[in-house]
């Protein structure tokens, strides 16, 4: 197995140097004809039996330069939490992922899907990795493979934070003009893997109101889209507001679809660390 690490030992201010680096997963096997590249950030700190995060870059980015990203603090949670992230690569031109494609929308389809589940399957027991601790977070195209994740391959990942990112591919959807039932939602979710019917990942989903990348349309419904997949109202049962931060607004749909809608934030809404950790009952 051969592995390349890119990032050197840094030194954080009141603080020893920490020599974690993110480190290229070359052969990660599995069946998928999709090139995505697997890098790995296990911290010095890494706790026993860890949890792990898969966080998915959006277009004109790559597994490293999303690492780097300030706005995109999950390396920073995982020195402090302890736990692992996981960044794979768009192996496609542009950063895109591949949300669209037959491939990549079936389960086991080959596609850039399956290739973030087989580096899923190996990073377990690689990294003794707790199995019922997985997770999923993206930004915009990163948050619709996010999307496609969890609706394909439920039995792996325990929760979902979706930043700025749609419930269906990145042509009419990203334009608003995708607009369904709840019913129709849900079924292109089951689609994704007929006849299952066990435990399915929390949904937490983020957007702003004056995205013009990926239509603000998308946030009611990918609301949609889940509440149906659980088999409640899309009537919030709880709200509140300024939260995480001023001008948002978070609403509860039962304990399984949670949405904060972001007045006045564009494209896209920024990774909110903590909140997020909290959906996912890091660290």
């Amino acid at each position: 197995m051969r592995f390349s690490r890119v990032f050197g030992a840094l030194m954080l201010p009141g603080s020893a140097v920490l020599a974690a680096t993110l480190t290229q997963v070359s052969n990660y096997g599995g069946t998928a004809t999709s090139k995505a590249q697997m890098w790995i950030y296990v911290p010095d700190n890494v706790k026993a039996n860890p949890a792990l995060v898969v966080v998915i870059h959006s277009c004109q980015s790559s597994a490293q330069t999303y690492f780097r990203n300030s706005l995109i603090p999950w390396a920073q949670g995982s020195d402090k939490g302890g736990y692992i992230t996981l960044w794979p690569s768009s192996p496609n031109s542009g950063g895109c992922w591949d949300v669209s494609s037959k491939s990549s929308l079936s389960r086991n389809g080959g596609g850039d899907s399956n290739a973030i589940a087989n580096m899923v399957t190996y990073a377990i027991p690689k990294y003794s990795v707790n199995p019922s601790r997985v997770y999923v977070t993206g930004g915009s195209s990163g948050a619709m493979m996010s999307n496609v994740l969890a609706a394909s391959y439920p039995e792996i990942f325990a929760a979902a934070s979706l930043y700025s990112g749609s419930q269906r591919d990145a042509s009419t959807c990203a334009r608003g003009q995708s607009i369904d039932t709840a019913e129709k939602w849900g079924d292109t979710a089951r689609a994704m893997y007929p006849g299952y019917s066990s435990t399915r990942p929390k949904m937490q989903i983020w957007h702003g109101s004056v995205d013009t990348t990926i239509s603000p349309n998308n946030y009611m419904e990918e609301i949609k889209q889940w509440t149906n997949v659980f088999g409640v109202s899309t009537t919030a049962t709880a709200e509140k507001a300024d939260y995480p931060e001023k001008n948002y607004k978070m609403s509860d749909y039962g304990p399984n679809v949670e949405g904060i809608y972001a007045t006045g934030v564009g494209h896209s809404v920024p990774a909110h660390l903590a909140a997020s950790e909290a959906w996912f009952g890091l660290p």
